[in-house]
């Protein structure tokens, strides 16, 4: 079972016992030209690099981002207890890109901000087609489409989830463009500072 949501619609997760578990969210999108006949000279469609992240803040006041942008792929053991698996440069992966949260820390999370970034490849949203699914033990999916497509900027935060006293853990359906981190950043008043990162 799944529930989609729509642009500004808010769920709560369910916990299992004391605590939520494991959350993963998973990025999953597709290629131009995917499962499309071409002629033999016709031009490869230029693929598509979308990399999953997150903003994160603790509520100790310790702020900062997980992505593979500048190898900051996070720790599920300690803080930020946020891991990103790896970095799926094709879009070919089954799997996608999965971050992973560690809901058994649920208490100590204030908020997490998930986004996508286009690294590489136009910003053609429509043909990227991203889907974001969070998955936690006890609760239905969740699952949030990129389908807000007239951008052409390179960034889009998907969703915000908060944390609410310790009881309830929500997720709401942002998909909003930006520029770039830093824009993205200011709009939900992080408060971090940028540098360009590599990967």
């Amino acid at each position: 079972m799944a529930v989609e949501l729509r642009k500004g619609q808010k769920v709560n997760l369910e916990k299992r016992g004391t605590t939520l578990g494991e959350i993963r969210i998973n990025l999953n999108w597709s290629q131009p030209g995917a499962g499309e006949k071409r002629g033999f000279f016709s031009p490869k469609p230029k693929a598509i690099d979308l990399d999953l992240g997150c903003l994160f803040e603790l509520k100790d006041g310790t702020k900062g981002c997980v992505q593979a942008l500048g190898n900051a792929f996070g720790n599920l053991t300690k803080p930020p207890y946020i891991a990103l698996d790896g970095d799926d440069r094709t879009g070919q992966s089954t799997e996608g890109e999965n971050l992973r949260v560690n809901g058994s820390m649920m208490a100590q999370f204030k908020r997490i901000l998930v986004y996508t970034f286009i690294y590489e490849g136009v910003a053609n949203w429509k043909q990227a087609d991203g889907v974001v699914t969070v998955m936690c033990p006890g609760s239905e999916n969740i699952i949030v489409r990129m389908d807000d497509y007239n951008s052409s900027q390179r960034m889009c935060a998907i969703a915000l989830m908060e944390n609410s006293h310790d009881e309830t853990f929500s997720v709401e359906k942002i998909v909003r463009f930006f520029d770039g981190h830093s824009l993205m950043d200011q709009a939900f008043n992080w408060g971090l500072r940028w540098t360009p990162g590599r990967k």
